[in-house]
């Protein structure tokens, strides 16, 4: 018989480190050993393996997935005050890393999977627009190939935030090399995550690769010679030390946490009274969230809270409701983003998750139904 309650975790970074223990230990004291902390051996090997997994020429690693979007935007020397497109519903460091850059960020609405809408992108573009920022948000990829004919047709740039899509693929090609530079973010909880802040620019250009790295070093191309003014954003090496065993393990995650979303599809489908992901076939998930929509959001959290599963909302505002963000209400107040932030439902999403603690969710998300509760 299955029990009425189990401990279902949300992310499970603990079980995580002791399967990867005999792996990570010995990396990490060998970076004591060495005391070599910064921009040691271990950052430029992840530089290099993460660049050939990627597919791309150059990776720059920096300090967090937000320094990562802003260094991109920066080595573009956009005009100050031109717009920047974003999605309405992403974390706040995609429109940070526009501010950040003197420029203005514009919030487009998204599309049923949660991604920009090219055409409320489309609508927004004027002659002050520079550039859209495509997330790929929860691990799905947006739709680059619309977007891409948007970007090229206006003359404008078109970035990736791949923070929450390690190991995604859109029309067979990895993400973080579909458009003119990506930023990812390293963050513990994401599906390849460090164990603290790390971020890396992907690019295929050169000379933009150049000046980001000398960007997130004090403007510097070598030591005490700063050719303009940059930040201080370098990866620890005991982060890259972490990032480069994970790296071996990152496809077998990203399967697994295809087969978890599967699996909810599966169990979940026949209930009406909530909206699940698609799995899209001309895409490969990284599933860094599982989330599905439901009027009964917060009623349904708290009985699943009451059997032990933890689960999230991601994000309980969209960016334009959010104070910082206010003024961008007047033209956004009927976008699906706003209206549907108080339906969003994350649900255990991980490598962590097995066969029944998949059916224990979906059982006690049929049993809340069922109870019309």
């Amino acid at each position: 018989m299955r029990k009425n309650t189990m401990e279902i975790k949300f992310l499970d970074l603990k079980k995580q480190y002791s399967l990867l223990k005999s792996e990570i230990d010995p990396a990490v004291q060998a970076v004591f050993a060495e005391a070599d902390f910064i921009k040691g051996a271990e950052v430029k090997k992840f530089e290099s393996d993460f660049a050939a997994y990627c597919g791309a020429s150059h990776c720059i690693s920096c300090g967090n997935g937000t320094d990562a979007l802003s260094a991109l935007i920066k080595v573009h020397d956009f005009p100050f005050e031109s717009e920047v497109i974003l999605p309405a519903n992403t974390f706040v460091a995609t429109a940070e890393a526009v501010i950040s850059n003197g420029l203005k960020p514009v919030f487009a609405d998204i599309s049923e999977d949660f991604t920009i809408s090219p055409e409320s992108v489309e609508s927004l573009i004027n002659q002050n627009t520079c550039a859209i920022i495509a997330v790929h948000l929860y691990g799905h990829p947006a739709d680059m190939e619309s977007l891409k004919k948007i970007a090229e047709k206006h003359n404008l740039k078109l970035f990736e935030d791949a923070a929450q899509a390690h190991g995604a693929t859109y029309r067979g090609k990895k993400v973080g090399t579909l458009a003119d530079g990506a930023g990812f973010s390293f963050y513990p909880g994401k599906v390849l995550g460090a164990a603290g802040d790390a971020g890396a620019i992907i690019l295929n250009d050169e000379k933009l690769a150049e000046k980001a790295r000398k960007f997130c070093n004090h403007g510097r191309s070598q030591k005490y010679f700063h050719e303009f003014a940059g930040i201080n954003s370098r990866m620890d090496t005991l982060q890259a030390a972490v990032l480069n065993i994970k790296l071996k393990h990152l496809d077998e995650w990203v399967a697994a946490r295809n087969a978890v979303a599967k699996m909810y599809v599966d169990q979940l489908s026949a209930v009406s009274e909530i909206v699940l992901p698609k799995i899209h076939p001309e895409t490969l998930d990284a599933w860094h969230l599982f989330v599905i929509k439901t009027e009964k959001r917060d009623n349904l959290r708290e009985y699943l809270k009451n059997s032990g599963i933890e689960t999230g909302i991601h994000y309980p505002l969209s960016l334009p409701e959010q104070p910082v963000f206010a003024e961008h209400l007047n033209y956004s107040r009927n976008y699906r983003a706003v209206k549907e932030s108080k339906t969003l439902l994350s649900l255990p999403i991980g490598e962590h998750l097995g066969v029944e603690e998949v059916t224990f969710v979906a059982e006690k998300i049929k049993e809340f139904f069922a109870k019309n509760i």
